[in-house]
Parts: C-alpha cells; sequence; structure tokens
C-alpha cells in the first residue's frame, strides 16, 4: 500500500511498467467532468471507474482484495475518504470465492488499521493489500484507476 500526494506521483513510476502511464492519464484528465461510469484508457490494461458515491460506516465497508489489477484511487471531491487496511496473508473469513470475473473477493475481517486519502492524494494497492475503501461520511466523487499487473 502506498499513500502520497499526486505530486509525488514520479516516485512509483517504476513500480509496474503501466504505471507511468497510468499516472500521465491521472494527471491529464479533468475527473470533475468525466462521466461516472468504467472508462478504458488503455485498453483493458488501464481503465478507470469515476464513482460518485455516500460513503459508509466502518461496519458497512469490507475488506476487498484483487488477483489481476493495481488500484490506483484518486478523491477527486469531498472532504476525505477513509480506507481500512490488512495484508492479505492475514485475511481469514472470506465472504464467499474469489470472482474471477470482476476480480474481487470480499472479507469480513476487521482491518489492521484506517487512513485518510484527502484531494490530491492517491493510494496504490497491489493484490497484496486487503482494503475497505469508501469509510467515511458524505459523498464524494473518486476515481479507481485498474492498472494490470
Amino acid at each position: 500500500m502506498i499513500l502520497d500526494s499526486l505530486k509525488n506521483s514520479a516516485l512509483y513510476e517504476n513500480v509496474n511498467p503501466r504505471m507511468k502511464k497510468a499516472f500521465a492519464l491521472i494527471a491529464s484528465t479533468d475527473w470533475t467532468k468525466m462521466e461516472p461510469g468504467i472508462h478504458e484508457l488503455d485498453g483493458k490494461d488501464i481503465y478507470v471507474n469515476v464513482m460518485e458515491r455516500e460513503l459508509k460506516q466502518k461496519s458497512d465497508a469490507k475488506l476487498e482484495v484483487h488477483n489481476e489489477y493495481i488500484d490506483i484511487q484518486v478523491l477527486v471531491t469531498g472532504k476525505e475518504e477513509a480506507f481500512g487496511w490488512s495484508e492479505r496473508k492475514d485475511l481469514r473469513m472470506p465472504q464467499g470465492g474469489f470472482d474471477a470475473e470482476k476480480d474481487i473477493q470480499f472479507f469480513d475481517d476487521v482491518p489492521q488499521t484506517y487512513y485518510t486519502l484527502r484531494p490530491g492524494q492517491f493510494t496504490v494497492l497491489f493484490p497484496e493489500d486487503g482494503h475497505a475503501p469508501m469509510v467515511g461520511e458524505g459523498t464524494v466523487r473518486k476515481i479507481i484507476v485498474k492498472v494490470r499487473k
């Protein structure tokens, strides 16, 4: 898991061969004007989910993991968004099997810790990271850039 300011994104461009392009697309797009939904940025290798959603209480936010994609999550509008986090290897309470088509599995475990994302910041979540996004109060606009690992 990485949490940093978008102005420092160049530090993480070599984490994955597609990260440089993903961060360039994040920086060059006005996310306040893009319609909510899924948009391909580089076919299925890099795509984005633009979301406008009401945040949840901690008890309603389930930890999730992915196998094929790295998430870059950016808060576009709203005061802040909290994330629960645990190492994937420590998750013991699956809600069901892994959905390979949607590249996701949910868990009922309690997160080890929480951290807060504010506008102008991003978090990178790898397949090794169990994460429970969308925690807090109010409505936010955010993007989740999916980068094939």
